[in-house]
């Protein structure tokens, strides 16, 4: 699939702030699959202000790749605020970024739960100081579903770097 335009508009916006902040970027992404570490590298130049990306689809490679405890996805499962706060801090933790997203969530259509349905996802944000998490459940298939989740990262991302100006 082609890079949503929103999504791609959106990971300018945010590689102009980066670049302008001389920040690097870490990313973890899990239901995503690296759709937002896909609309980075799809900008030229983005190697001035995206460090590295971790694809941790399974929760083996949470734990392997950014060090997400084992004992906290067994206790709160992969999709957790929990587990999006130890993605994004663990991101950060195995890079050279300053800041750094996670996604985690049940893009569908299988998968769901009544506590955890088709569609919610976890986010994480952080800049090394402050960490922010959230969830959201978003309506749609499985490829809308992911849309939304790495739109919704970015303008996150976005809204943590106009906090680091204040």
């Amino acid at each position: 699939m082609a890079t949503d335009s929103v999504v791609h508009q959106l990971a300018i916006r945010a590689g102009n702030r980066l670049r302008d902040e001389r920040l690097m970027l870490a990313t973890a992404e899990s239901c995503t699959g690296g759709m937002v570490a896909t609309a980075i590298t799809d900008i030229s130049g983005s190697s001035g202000w995206f460090e590295r990306g971790f694809v941790t689809y399974s929760n083996q490679a949470k734990i392997e790749m950014i060090g997400v405890p084992s004992d906290l996805i067994d206790k709160h499962g992969a999709v957790s605020e929990p587990v999006a706060r130890a993605m994004v801090e663990g991101a950060l933790r195995n890079s050279r970024a300053q800041v750094a997203l996670s996604i985690t969530g049940v893009a569908g259509p299988g998968g769901g739960t009544e506590s955890k349905p088709v569609g919610m996802v976890c986010f994480g944000w952080s800049n090394r100081l402050h960490t922010v998490v959230e969830t959201l459940v978003f309506k749609g298939d499985r490829e809308r579903v992911r849309v939304q989740a790495a739109t919704h990262a970015l303008r996150g991302l976005l809204i943590l770097l106009d906090e680091r100006e204040r």
